[in-house]
């Protein structure tokens, strides 16, 4: 006489054990958001997942950088258009003196004047700073990372716009020939500020250029990592419906079968 089939119980035994290890990961997925939580759901998707995630970060700081970089190039803009007013009030000054109608005392008031000119283009040179470094007194250039890996980078800066980097230093109006030699080296040095306000603009424009393309890169990127990790929830809450609908079929067919097997075992007492 067979009392129950061991076979039909072992199977729902084992059936439950596995349905409940499924539910333990599907609700790892629905709690943590991803599919790829733990490498052994997913090992080569988590090493693809993580590479696309840190690309992604990097992506992220690059931007942060060339904002900075963008900042530090509109801060030499403003700096150099400071200084171009003032060789402009210099050259002024210069074609005043240059005029034989002025006498030595109207030449020396003037003579003040042009210092003080010099000395505020020298301190705008020497105090015009980013993160205290300085950005209109150095030839010395600053390096942007403007992408997620090595050498992915471009240069910016490279600007000295002091008087004696203009050939200002020595320069006066105090006699009618020193004026005229002096209209002739503002004008030098307007020509040289004029560079740089063309190489700063058109620096600016290419850190806009990368600035878009690493933002698109990024967005891409993301939404790549999204299908690739994200957890479906509509999907895997419809598994998790399934799951538990097995797991309470199993165990109650197992307490079924208990109950029937204490049932008959009470008869033969």
């Amino acid at each position: 006489m067979r009392i129950h089939s061991s076979e039909n119980i072992a199977f729902s035994t084992n059936r439950a054990q596995r349905n409940a290890t499924d539910i333990e990961k599907t609700l790892l997925k629905l709690g943590s958001g991803s599919k790829v939580a733990k490498g052994s759901q997913n090992a080569s998707g988590l090493a693809i997942s993580e590479t696309m995630r840190a690309q992604i970060r990097g992506l992220s700081q690059a931007q942060r950088n060339m904002q900075d970089g963008l900042s530090v190039l509109e801060a030499s803009n403003e700096g150099l258009n400071n200084v171009t007013n003032l060789l402009q009030r210099a050259r002024e000054m210069a074609v005043s003196a240059a005029n034989g109608t002025l006498t030595d005392s109207d030449r020396e008031a003037s003579s003040l004047e042009l210092e003080q000119i010099k000395e505020a283009i020298n301190d705008t040179a020497g105090k015009l700073e980013f993160n205290t470094k300085k950005i209109l007194g150095e030839d010395k250039a600053l390096i942007l990372q403007v992408g997620a890996n090595p050498g992915q980078q471009m240069t910016i800066g490279n600007i000295d716009v002091s008087t004696k980097k203009l050939g200002l230093d020595g320069t006066s109006i105090s006699t009618r020939e020193d004026a005229e030699k002096l209209i002739s080296t503002i004008d030098k040095a307007i020509g040289t500020i004029t560079g740089h306000l063309t190489k700063v603009g058109s620096e600016m424009e290419a850190i806009e250029h990368h600035l878009t393309n690493a933002l698109v890169f990024e967005g891409n990127l993301t939404k790549s990592l999204s299908l690739l990790a994200d957890t479906d929830m509509a999907e895997e809450m419809m598994n998790f419906v399934q799951q538990d609908i097995r797991q309470k079929g199993d165990q109650l067919l197992i307490k079924t079968v208990n109950s029937n097997l204490q049932d008959v075992l009470s008869l033969l007492k």
